[in-house]
Formats: C-alpha cells, structure tokens, sequence
C-alpha cells in the first residue's frame, strides 16, 4: 500500500501567501480563545487550555506566543490602548473633579466587564513590552488628573496614586467574589471609595444601592467552596 506524504511547504507545493493566511487565521483562534477563557476566567488559564479552545495544537500555539507574557500582551493591548484613552478624556474634562470620578468609574467598570482585564490591571508584565508602555502613559496622565482635581479643592490632599492600585486590587477581588451572584457590588464598592476621596464639601457623587444580602450570601459560599473552606 502506498500512502501520499503531505506536501512540505519547503518544496513550494504550498504558496507561501497560503501559509502567511494559514498562520494569521491560526494567530486570530488563538487570540478570540484567549479572549474568551480570559474575559470569562481570569488569567489563570493555562496555555494547554487555550489551545484546545482555539482548535489548534501546543506547538502551534508556541510559534505564535512562546510565552503566557507575550499572549496576554496580544490580547489585551487594545484594551491598555482604551484605559489609556480613558485617562485622556478625563483629563480633558474641564472640571477635574468630575473628570477624575469618571475616571474611576471606567476603569472599575473596564475590569468588571472582564476578569482577565481586571487582573491585567492589578498586576504587572515586564515582559508585556508594549503592555506596559500604554500602563506607563496613562499612569503619568494619572498623577496630572490627582494634582488638577487636588487644585479645585475637590480631592483629598492625601490621596496618592497608590490609592488607584489598591483599588483595582480590591475591586478585582470583588468582581471575581461576586460576579456570578451580586454582579452590581463592584458599583457600591467604587461609591464608596470616591466618597472616601472626596475633601470635606466636595460635591459627592451618588451612591449605588447595596446589593441584596442574599445575593451577597451566596458569593460568600461560593468564594468559601472556591477556597476549600469548611
């Protein structure tokens, strides 16, 4: 029995133009599997689990991204690109109180929206070259949108940029806490936190109603089974 040995790229059989848009359709599986496991996960997804989910196999998958850095840096640049954007548009605002609390409320709403967004933000990737460029840009854009809305009297003169990080620490725990029961807590938790903010006779944002205690409840089981309590 004779068997026909599959053609070699090398030999020409397949156009190199064939083998560019074979490698780019493979780049574009991964990278909506990605998106996807990570969107609904969070980051702790492994690489093996990508590949099943785009189809393709772990060899492949390492041509495109050798690295998990490097794979989270493909996803995940346009949406640095929009927090980026966020911070420019708050800074435009041409009240910078209001401008820093629209701020807040996108960026914690950015990681509601995605779980693996919100680790992104609450971590850092020195290997995410182009990942952390746009972090650094909106950063600096930051800490000129702290001093403006310090300058109207608005913003407490203690508040500090470290503030932000810990605040998408917590938030991302709480969104990874409740998403499936209380997916709204996120909201209460930035309200309070911009009132904590806020100097004395600051024009106070509103607040958000408190979630349901039973829906908090059920968050509570759920993180106590996630973390092999009782």
């Amino acid at each position: 029995m004779t068997t026909t040995a599959e053609p070699d790229p090398s030999d020409g059989a397949q156009p190199r133009a064939e083998l560019r848009a074979d490698a780019e359709r493979n780049r574009e599986r991964i990278l909506a599997a990605a998106r996807r496991l990570y969107a609904d996960q969070g980051l702790d997804v492994s690489m093996a689990c990508v590949a099943r989910e785009a189809g393709v196999g772990k060899a492949t998958l390492s041509r495109r991204f050798a690295t998990r850095e490097e794979l989270i840096n493909a996803v995940f640049t346009d949406r640095m690109d929009a927090y980026a954007a966020t911070t420019a548009e708050a800074l435009a605002d041409p009240d910078p109180w209001h401008g820093f609390v629209g701020f807040i409320r996108s960026v914690c709403a950015m990681q509601a929206a995605d779980r693996g967004f919100a680790a992104v933000l609450a971590m850092t990737f020195p290997a995410a070259k182009a990942l952390e460029a746009r972090r650094a840009e909106a950063y600096h854009g930051f800490l000129e949108l702290i001093s403006r809305a310090k300058a109207t009297g608005n913003l407490r003169d203690d508040f500090t940029a470290e503030d932000l990080i810990v605040l998408l620490m917590a938030n991302a725990g709480v969104v990874a806490a409740t998403a499936d029961s209380a997916p709204g807590a996120w909201r209460r938790l930035v309200g309070q936190m911009l009132r904590a903010y806020a100097a004395p006779g600051a024009d106070l944002p509103p607040m958000e109603p408190a979630p349901e205690p039973t829906a908090l409840y059920r968050a509570m089981v759920r993180l106590g089974r996630a973390s092999g309590a009782g």
